[in-house]
Formats: structure tokens, sequence, C-alpha cells
């Protein structure tokens, strides 16, 4: 049996936020080894504003970020293993984390596709 989508029943609140720190940690201006072995620690957290923001090279509408200034969105991840909080200056990706599918990469994430 294929392994279930979204077994930890996140909202989409929480998945689109989940996604956006799973970015911001592969990015070395945000992500940085934690002390808890495989897990990443991403700081320097951006404040949407306007329309859209930029992680690395993505483009984000702001739309699909407002759970990162969202405290209860910070302690239902935490809640289920999935990050460690520090809202909202920085969040510990734990290794579920890091690892837990969202689907919504190709979704929330706007990359330029060159030819």
């Amino acid at each position: 049996m294929p392994p279930k989508k979204n077994p930890l029943n996140l909202n989409t609140l929480q998945l689109r936020t989940l996604t956006l720190l799973q970015e911001l940690a592969r990015l070395p201006e945000h992500g940085t080894p934690a002390q808890e072995e495989g897990a990443i620690l991403v700081t320097h957290i951006p404040a949407p504003h306007g329309d859209h923001f930029h992680i690395g090279s993505a483009v984000v509408m702001s739309r699909d970020a407002s759970g990162l200034a969202n405290e209860a969105v910070w302690a239902a991840l935490q809640r289920k293993g999935l990050i460690v909080a520090n809202f909202p200056y920085a969040a510990v990706l734990t290794r579920d984390g890091i690892d837990y599918e969202t689907g919504l990469v190709e979704l929330i994430l706007q990359r330029a596709h060159h030819h």
C-alpha cells in the first residue's frame, strides 16, 4: 500500500507554512544544521509584504505565506513534531518536518522556466 498523503492531517495553512519552512531550510542564508541530528535551524524568516516575495530563486504569493506570521500554525506544527518553534524568529525543522511530503512545492513556489 502506498504511503498516505498528509498522514498527520495538516490543514492547508499548515501545509503551506511547512512547505515554505522546508524551502527556507535548503538555503544557506536561512538554514543551518541544528543540534538535533538531521534537524535544520531556519532563521531570518521573511516577512511577506505586497503581493509576493522571494525565497531563493522562487517567487511566493503573500497569500500562501500567511502562516509564517501565525503563531497558532507554528504551534500546530510543533505539536505534530515537525518543528520546534521560536515564533516568530526561528524554527528548527525536525527530521520528520524535513521529510514530510506536503505536495505543494510546485503550487506555491513559482520558479522561472528557462529554455
